[in-house]
């Protein structure tokens, strides 16, 4: 048995409309610390009181959730109260980096591209200013909650009339709707291992998905989509994703490990950040786990990688000390 780690729990599930995805992941990920020796167990937060994880002493909590109540900051605040440390983000990044116009802003804020957009809050808009959003951001454009992942909610509007319905369905999962201009080009993704200065982007992975689709289906439960790595672009502007993403991950103050998304412009070659996962995926067809590969680090490995990383935003005092 691995000693380094303690009683690890595997936090996967959950209520977001990401549960699926991370069963899937969760499962990955505790088979994986389980043949490294870890005294790992499966933890499903809304099947278990939270409070289960400090009765039953874990020490550790390695979270395989995503979207919300798993990466949005609610359980890493959880997890701060009862003194666990846990793998990826802290409280304020991983709230931050949900929300997608706000990290926009932070990331705009920070002289990094990120596409044009226009924000619409569910009552504060009518169907007026729904139908003028193209007039701004040109056609195609992409509607999207702005606190959803793995692609729901996502539509690509091609002309005026698929607004309304685009708008209502996004609306629908979020009281805030993303209206975000369409970058046509190169769609790639880069991860990014550890923290701060120490932090690294592991290789950029290109997404060849069928006639540009990647949305829900193609990224899970498809073999039709192509992930290519290496990614084919020209050593500098590989490079230059890279740093690029760096620099995105570490101002929102990211930690542990994540995975940004982003469209390259077919014709200025430019790149543009459209999202950043603070608990990405490790299922089958998971692009952190590709990457990793790609540079030798196996995915048992990865785990474990990712697991020692887990730390709390705020360690506790011990008691009796100033």
């Amino acid at each position: 048995m691995n000693s380094e780690f303690g009683k690890v729990a595997v936090l996967m599930g959950g209520r977001s409309a990401e549960r699926e995805i991370s069963l899937m992941s969760g499962q990955g990920v505790l088979q994986a610390l389980r043949a490294r020796g870890v005294d790992a167990h499966a933890f499903d937060p809304a099947e278990r009181d939270i409070g289960d994880l400090e009765r039953e002493k874990f020490e550790r909590c390695f979270i395989a959730l995503h979207g919300r109540f798993g990466e949005d900051g609610t359980i890493q605040g959880a997890l701060e109260l009862m003194g666990i440390p846990y793998t990826g983000s802290g409280v304020m990044a991983s709230s931050i980096s949900i929300d997608k116009v706000t990290t926009k802003r932070i990331w705009l804020a920070d002289g990094l591209a990120t596409p044009k957009y226009i924000l619409l809050r569910r009552g504060a808009f009518d169907r007026q200013q729904v139908i003028a959003v193209p007039d701004e951001l040109g056609l195609p454009l992409i509607v999207k909650p702005a606190r959803e992942g793995s692609s729901i909610g996502v539509v690509k509007v091609e002309g005026y009339s698929g607004m309304t319905d685009a708008v209502d369905q996004a609306a629908q999962l979020d009281a805030d709707v993303l209206c975000e201009q369409f970058i046509s080009g190169d769609e790639v993704t880069c991860p990014v291992l550890g923290t701060g200065d120490n932090a690294r982007a592991l290789p950029v992975i290109r997404i060849v998905a069928p006639e540009g689709n990647y949305d829900y289906q193609n990224k899970y439960f498809t073999d039709t989509t192509q992930y290519l790595v290496p990614c084919g672009l020209p050593a500098g502007e590989e490079a230059a994703i890279q740093a690029m993403v760096l620099q995105a991950y570490r101002v929102l103050g990211c930690r542990g490990w994540g995975r940004l998304d982003v469209m390259i412009d077919a014709k200025t070659r430019r790149p543009y950040l459209l999202e950043i996962n603070t608990s990405p995926g490790m299922t089958s067809h998971s692009l952190v786990p590709m990457s990793a590969r790609a540079v030798g680090i196996p995915y048992e490995d990865l785990c474990l990688d990712v697991l020692r990383t887990a730390s709390l935003d705020n360690t506790p005092t011990p008691e009796g000390a100033a």
